[in-house]
């Protein structure tokens, strides 16, 4: 069985930054494209940040030179790099992660900006 695992979320202040990160473990053959998602009006998730496993980046227009994301590839892991926080990105941030050809989330984890 294979699974992520989400970490790195917290409580910060408004302009704040957070580093998030996601690991995949289990019996993986394969792993594909990484990315961040977060609950969205209207939608059930919206995309934050991806990656795929050649480094190509996409980003949600509303934080496009505020995040980045990465991923080290030896340990199965990628990483949210959150800055400049704003009260409206308070939620839980969910991982998802191409493993073995399959799409697999993780439980996600909190993020809360104060303003």
């Amino acid at each position: 069985q294979v699974q992520v695992v989400e970490s790195g979320g917290g409580l910060v202040q408004t302009g704040g930054s957070l580093t998030l990160s996601c690991a995949a473990s289990g019996r993986i053959f394969s792993i594909n494209a990484m990315g961040w998602y977060r609950p969205a009006p209207g939608k059930q998730r919206e995309l934050v940040a991806s990656i795929t496993s050649a480094g190509s980046t996409a980003y949600a227009d509303s934080v496009k030179g505020r995040f980045t994301i990465s991923r080290d590839n030896a340990k199965n892991t990628v990483y949210l790099q959150m800055n400049s926080l704003k009260p409206d990105e308070t939620a839980v941030y969910y991982c998802n992660a191409w493993l073995n050809y399959n799409p697999v989330w993780g439980q996600g984890t909190q993020v809360t900006v104060s303003s």
